[in-house]
């Protein structure tokens, strides 16, 4: 299974940005989809996740200004970035948990980061 990232780019602060991903392969199921951010020099942070059937949860940095949504039957998920703020700007990773793939269980998956610079 492999995870494939779009939609990063170079925005300016109080924009908008929409990122997807989309995992490929002969998929059963996968559990929960999000998506993390890590920053040169900073730790890997979670940024939003959203279960099968279940509510997204998201980190209080972005709370009422990212919105997260996915399409179980198209295996992808997306991010709504609005309001962007320069301390938002990071590699944006794609991360999948408990996926049922091609008679495989993987418990975590990730996708390539794609880069969202927020700059004036």
């Amino acid at each position: 299974v492999q995870l494939q990232a779009y939609g990063g780019g170079l925005v300016q602060p109080g924009g908008s940005l929409r990122l997807s991903c989309a995992a490929s392969g002969t998929i059963f199921r996968i559990n929960v989809m999000g998506w993390y951010r890590q920053a040169p020099g900073k730790q890997r942070e979670l940024v939003a996740t959203i279960a099968h059937g279940g509510s997204p949860t998201y980190a209080d940095s972005v709370k009422g200004r990212f919105a997260i949504s996915r399409d179980t039957a198209k295996n992808t998920v997306t991010l709504q970035m609005n309001s962007l703020k320069p301390e938002d700007a990071s590699v944006y990773l794609c991360n999948a948990k408990g996926v049922s793939e091609g008679g495989k269980w993987y418990s975590e998956v990730w996708g390539q980061g794609t880069l969202v610079t927020v700059s004036s």
